[in-house]
């Protein structure tokens, strides 16, 4: 079995994290995002986010992580407390956002994206959240079955983003955090990692 870990993102991992987000980006989301920012995004652009993000977090609980396996870098996620409180929300002040989950497709099904969550959802716990919720484009299926095969439900919310280029409309997923949740890779069976 190939050696595969999740670890905390450094600022050796930026550029990667970058390419990463660019080449699944404008591999899988062809039809989520518009032409036009699909070909306006850079490396160079998408890094100095990253590194803000990983170097400079904006709180505690703010982080970045890694998947690996073996000497590559082959996914990443990023989430934090949740900026995008509703008011109907249960409990938001123990709620987390996931903002990004993202496995290069060419890893795809190996239980990257599992793991990525499973850290996810132990941190977060730890941290004292009960609740985690992420904003998934309509248009990508893949990674709407993925969180549902992991237990994820959509919590009625909707909203569309402008772009500048067009309208993305996105749902909110939801999944509580059990306090005796077990420390596992529940879902970990090569489901297709969101992109």
């Amino acid at each position: 079995m190939a050696d595969v870990s999740v670890r905390p993102a450094t600022a050796d991992d930026v550029s990667e994290l970058a390419r990463i987000q660019l080449d699944t980006w404008r591999l899988a989301y062809q039809t989520v995002l518009p032409t036009e920012i699909l070909q306006s995004l850079s490396v160079d652009s998408i890094a100095a986010s990253w590194h803000a993000a990983v170097t400079a977090p904006p709180s505690p609980g703010h982080q970045v992580l890694v998947a690996t396996e073996g000497e590559y870098r082959v996914g990443f996620t990023a989430f934090g407390p949740d900026a995008d409180r509703q008011p109907a929300d249960p409990e938001p002040e123990s709620t987390a956002a996931i903002s990004m989950l993202l496995v290069e497709p060419r890893w795809g099904r190996r239980g990257h994206g599992s793991r990525l969550l499973a850290a996810v959802a132990d941190l977060a716990r730890l941290g004292g959240s009960r609740r985690l919720v992420a904003w998934v484009p309509v248009a990508d299926t893949a990674s709407l079955q993925f969180y549902r095969s992991a237990g994820w439900d959509a919590d009625g919310l909707r909203r569309d983003l402008d772009t500048g280029a067009g309208t993305v409309t996105e749902l909110r997923l939801h999944a509580a955090l059990a306090e005796d949740e077990p420390d596992s890779e529940a879902g970990s069976d090569g489901q297709e990692a969101p992109r």
